[in-house]
């Protein structure tokens, strides 16, 4: 971090394994920090042996849509109280997952290290507005655990409004709470548009002349209703437990390239305080870091991105596991929020492990984290997962550090061989294997045959290869379709992957006559950009139809003319393709709904965008046009 250069992750276990080395665990720094007389807190420095320690894993979850009368928990943060306390904290959102409404910040309690809970306490109630982003801190020279949380002041608040950080307290291990006050001193008037504390524990200094102050991390964002918004990241600190707080470390950054939210902040060897944020921006990466060398007043410089620390755009979570060993938990999936897991650092975060190098806990669904270090080599993952969505379970995962070094497998994502059957030629260079599933036939086409498609199980499946990879690319997708249907959804192309939540990279081409028109969808990253006809072509006549990538735009044509257009947002479509791609389906989606009912014909996608002439000379005559051609499907004879 001194030679002011973004940290890179570095390949392979073995640069940091010394062999037949005994790895000394000392997860507490010398701080001069004395406990107080009724408190036991962990010994995390003495040693535990890696090699000589079986690994295990234990996993129970804690919250779950439905229960205790709430509609869904969300955002986990947890800490370890100076009596060994294990304390949960999450949002128990009453309606639904949504961010705003009705939102209680609540706990749960363990005494015995996360092995069994105790019942649910409401220690923060909305009552109809929202409390929410818990920050909690324990304070090891008091035993006082403070919780810094962020409320809505009553309005609704689906795209921004004013919220502000509250602040309160327990001084008996969390079994009861002191009211919250707002905390006036931790926010600047023309924060006015959004404003968010954490989420995930704050930290409490144990080095330098600061030693014993409570550090938070948290972003806002202002908007004057007229120019641009102003994004920003700060920190905020407390000398005396929690009572009173500054505003120390800030950057505010309106020009989009940086955009810093939910900060999480550990302490380093130096001194140093190191910050890493989800990064909104512009610029390469979905993290970024920054640091501060005066006890979090200032920054040392304005954040970076870490394009190698390859993560979904999502909150993280820090946690310092020993003196040698950094943690850090977020989906490793770099495009989507699935397959929780965590990362470490070996040299104070300036490079990080990759997901392969790091521990996969769930490979489903999942998003939000936070860590907490338990008693000897054992530490804790609090997550949210799920198995269709990511938001129905908030799991507690215990585990020692060799359960870190077990191997991951192979991603259950990747998909086997496919099942035997008929196929159609692939007319491209690649020759690509195209099943025809369900029994379809070919029957009369726009040029020769076609095939018939009759919604209940036909349909084409094409693995995955290189050559159907569109990547960041330029793209033409092209197809003849041929329909009468007046109800429904129906698929024309669908590639690699069904969003269910997860937000992963996405691209499908479908018939919508219920809605009246052909609708394409391009997701990437957080952006989703759609364009549609103006009808839906449903007349029982062949119509073309072609989808573009080009130059930053998205645009769909049907029979030669552009029917809509919109701003692409750039990325690959592939991105997290090492965690397996479906390939491309055809009269379908590729969870089996959404099924064609119709005629297609001489299907075909480039890697490249096709100029008007060659997509003229492709509706008019059907010649072969070369160049980056990944597959063309003429639906002549399944055999």
């Amino acid at each position: 971090m001194h030679d002011g250069h973004p940290p890179e992750v570095r390949t392979g276990r073995s640069w940091r394994r010394r062999a037949g080395a005994v790895v000394v665990l000392a997860g507490l720094l010398v701080s001069g920090l004395g406990a107080p007389a009724t408190a036991a807190p962990a010994d995390s420095s003495q040693a535990g042996a890696t090699g000589d320690t079986a690994p295990f894993v234990d996993e129970q979850v804690l919250y779950k849509q439905g229960d205790f009368g709430y509609g869904c928990f969300r955002i986990p943060a947890v800490v370890r109280a100076t009596n060994g306390m294990v304390l949960a904290f999450a949002e128990g959102r009453v309606k639904d997952c949504g961010d705003d409404e009705d939102i209680d910040l609540v706990l749960r309690r363990s005494a015995d290290g996360g092995r069994t809970w105790g019942p649910l306490q409401v220690i923060s109630e909305g009552n109809g507005t929202t409390h929410g982003n818990p920050v909690p801190i324990v304070d090891e020279r008091t035993g006082r655990i403070v919780l810094v949380s962020t409320h809505n002041g009553g309005e609704p608040c689906p795209n921004g409004c004013d919220r502000d950080p509250w602040v309160q307290f327990s001084d008996d291990h969390g079994a009861t709470w002191s009211a919250a006050r707002e905390m006036t001193e931790g926010k600047r008037p023309e924060w006015n548009f959004w404003y968010a504390t954490g989420p995930m524990h704050g930290i409490q200094l144990k080095l330098g002349p600061h030693a014993g102050r409570l550090v938070v991390g948290a972003s806002f964002e202002s908007w004057d209703r007229v120019g641009k918004h102003v994004y920003g990241t700060h920190l905020l600190y407390s000398d005396d437990s929690g009572v009173t707080w500054n505003i120390g470390a800030e950057t505010s950054r309106d020009d989009g390239t940086v955009i810093a939210q939910e900060v999480t902040v550990i302490e380093l060897t130096d001194g140093r305080i190191y910050a890493s944020a989800r990064e909104r921006g512009t610029d390469e990466g979905s993290r970024a870091y920054a640091t501060s060398s005066d006890s979090g007043e200032t920054w040392d410089a304005p954040f970076r991105t870490m394009p190698a620390l390859a993560t979904t755009d999502i909150q993280a979570s820090l946690l310092r596991f020993s003196k040698e060993r950094i943690l850090f938990s977020a989906p490793m999936h770099p495009g989507a929020r699935e397959a929780m897991g965590i990362r470490s650092s070996y040299d104070e975060g300036r490079s990080f492990e990759t997901w392969n190098e790091g521990k996969v806990f769930s490979w489903g669904p999942s998003a939000y984290s936070d860590m907490v270090r338990l008693d000897g080599d054992e530490a804790a993952l609090m997550y949210e997962a799920g198995t269709i969505t990511p938001y129905e379970q908030i799991r507690f995962a215990r585990f020692n550090e060799a359960y870190l070094e077990t191997p991951n497998g192979t991603p259950p994502g990747i998909p086997g061989p496919p099942a035997p059957g008929p196929t159609t030629p692939d007319k491209s260079p690649y020759r690509n294997e195209a099943y025809v599933r369900g029994g379809a036939q070919t029957t009369d086409g726009r040029f020769g045959n076609g095939l018939a498609l009759d919604r209940v199980d036909d349909r084409v499946e094409v693995p995955y290869d290189d050559s159907l990879d569109l990547g960041a690319k330029d793209f033409t997708l092209t197809s003849w379709i041929r329909y009468s249907e007046q109800t429904g959804a129906h698929t024309i192309l669908w590639f690699h992957r069904v969003n269910r939540g997860t937000n992963p990279p996405a691209l499908w081409l479908r018939a919508e006559p219920a809605s009246n028109r052909i609708r394409a969808v391009l997701s990437v990253d957080r952006f989703n950009v759609t364009v549609q006809s103006p009808s839906a072509y449903n007349d029982g006549q062949w119509h073309f139809v072609a989808l573009q990538r080009v130059s930053g735009e998205l645009r769909l044509l049907v029979d030669g003319v552009q029917v809509s257009s919109a701003t692409a947002p750039a990325g690959s479509l592939t991105l997290g393709k090492e965690f397996g791609l479906e390939g491309i389906h055809i009269g379908q989606r590729l969870d089996g709904v959404d099924r064609f009912r119709g005629t297609l014909d001489e299907v075909r996608v480039y890697r490249r965008a096709l100029t008007a002439h060659e997509l003229d000379v492709i509706r008019r005559w059907n010649l072969p046009i070369g160049g980056r051609l990944g597959l063309r499907l003429p639906f002549d004879h399944v055999g």
